[in-house]
């Protein structure tokens, strides 16, 4: 697994719908990016210039909303990972 520095997440991104509401079956082609997924590892927060540290609110199983096309991808043992900053991710789904 990966161990994010400062305030970097690493999130599994969450499968996207593979079926509309219609019924029609999506190639992967056709498939949007995911928006949401599953906190695996948080960093331990943003260092400031007077080197106290910013805590990340989330916690590792949190699910989270995220922008699109933030991130660095990454594959380790074939599963797909994204590595964020905090201020990347929108929002926690609860």
């Amino acid at each position: 697994m990966i161990r994010p520095l400062g305030d970097r997440v690493v999130v599994k991104p969450l499968p996207s719908e593979e079926v509309t509401k219609g019924g029609i079956i999506l190639p992967d082609t056709a498939k949007e990016k995911p928006q949401q997924g599953k906190v695996m590892a948080v960093g331990p927060g943003k260092l400031l210039d007077n080197g106290e540290r910013v805590p990340i609110d989330l916690k590792v199983g949190d699910k989270v909303l995220f922008s699109k096309y933030s991130g660095n991808e990454f594959k380790i043992n074939d599963e797909e990972y994204l590595v964020l900053r905090e201020m990347d991710i929108y929002g926690v789904v609860e």
